[in-house]
């Protein structure tokens, strides 16, 4: 057998990560020894292993390798990175470095470079000469740029449990299946209102389920007290708003009632039309088309809103971004230094937006669906949670909560 030296600092205990290693070196048939065990005596403390890992030869070792690097091994006696051109535009150099999502450190001239706008399933670009290493995806990789390649040089620092009593210490990774509870609810309240009085970033994710099952005040109160530095949506969320404000349905039922109106199966693309004749969704703010709502409160109050558009849609809205790619992009951009995403209701806009999340960022998936709350939680972060229930019942009393926790101060 061959065999190499690696080592792990963190929170390896309470955080489950040395664990998770050697439970993976004997799953993939390997061996280890311990040579060097330091455990941290104070809370704040990081411990510190150094493991020699055994492998059949050296293909093997290097499966093993790899799959412990993103637990955040590295080699004992570093190196710099290595990297490569790439050939030509959107084409990779062999051996290229895949991303995870936690933040990532490239070793460039003996000093360790922290990786900017780190997200899962991209490649890492470096300019030896600035001493800078970026995130990028596959679309944005031009003809000529240095490409991370091998795991030689490079340090995860993988998610650990938060060091405070907090709603994400306690729920981290968990998902209730049950009607959230009232201290649930108000924990989450919480978080929100520290965060923001911290100066915090928060984003919202919302899909039209939040208009049709009548929590749109409930958000729409939300950006107009502050608590929603952007919002990441669809075409259907501004439409049905936008149909509640000028038509009083949403999906041509009775937003009150909850009956059909006879004929409301237009209203949405009368909608659509309207606020197309305006110039836009602003426009037709300025206008007075649109007098209350979601949107109008991101136009109000100066939100910026993305809006990603599906093969599916109406229309769509003028605002509405129909290249993938370019909607991919302004969210990315939208995103950077968001400390908290609240998701609600939105399967396929919640996905793409966790895939482009950080691991340290905190998440709340809030959503009737108790796959799509899983999927989004099991993204290997301490700092989700997910909470089965129908966004009309969840939104409006967490909005109540923000509500008496500013009058509490």
């Amino acid at each position: 057998m061959i065999a190499r030296e690696v080592e792990f600092e963190g929170h390896l205990i309470d955080s489950n990560i040395l664990p998770k290693v050697l439970d993976l070196i004997l799953d993939l048939d390997g061996e280890f020894e311990i040579t060097e065990f330091r455990i941290g005596k104070r809370k704040e403390d990081t411990s510190y292993a150094r493991l020699i890992v055994f492998g059949r030869d050296e293909n093997h070792l290097d499966e093993l390798l790899k799959e412990l690097h993103k637990l955040g091994a590295r080699v004992a006696d570093a190196e710099d990175a290595e990297f490569a051109e790439a050939p030509d535009d959107r084409v990779l150099p062999d051996g290229f470095y895949v991303t995870t999502n936690n933040p990532t450190f490239v070793r460039l001239n003996g000093e360790w470079i922290e990786v900017e706008d780190i997200g899962m399933d991209r490649v890492i670009v470096v300019d030896p000469e600035r001493k800078s290493a970026c995130c990028r995806f596959l679309n944005e990789i031009k003809r000529g740029d240095l490409v991370l390649v091998g795991e030689k040089g490079v340090k995860i620092i993988p998610p650990e449990r938060p060091r405070k009593s907090t709603t994400f210490e306690f729920m981290g990774g968990h998902v209730s299946t049950e009607r959230p509870t009232p201290n649930v609810i108000k924990a989450i309240a919480n978080e929100i209102v520290n965060l923001k009085r911290n100066g915090g970033k928060i984003a919202v994710v919302a899909g039209p389920a939040v208009d049709h099952t009548g929590a749109r005040d409930a958000l729409a109160g939300m950006i107009r007290d502050g608590y929603v530095d952007v919002l990441l949506s669809g075409n259907a969320l501004a439409v049905h708003d936008m149909e509640i404000s000028i038509f009083g349905t949403s999906l041509g039922m009775d937003i009150r009632t909850g009956r059909p109106v006879p004929g409301g199966n237009r209203h949405h693309i009368h909608t659509i039309s309207k606020i197309i004749a305006a110039g836009g969704i602003k426009q037709a703010v300025e206008k007075g088309i649109v007098r209350d709502g979601i949107m109008y409160e991101c136009v109000r109050n100066n939100v910026p809103f993305i809006l990603a558009g599906s093969i599916r849609d109406d229309g769509p809205l003028p605002e509405v971004i129909t290249d993938t790619m370019e909607a991919k992009k302004a969210m990315k951009n939208a995103l950077k230094g968001v400390n908290m995403v609240i998701m609600l209701a939105s399967m396929l806009h919640s996905i793409a937006v966790g895939n482009l999340l950080p691991s340290v960022v905190k998440t709340i998936c809030v959503d009737s669906n108790p796959s799509t709350v899983t999927k989004l939680v099991d993204r290997g972060s301490h700092q989700a949670i997910g909470i089965v229930t129908d966004v009309g019942l969840f939104l409006p009393e967490l909005y109540e909560n923000i509500k008496e926790l500013e009058k509490e101060g």
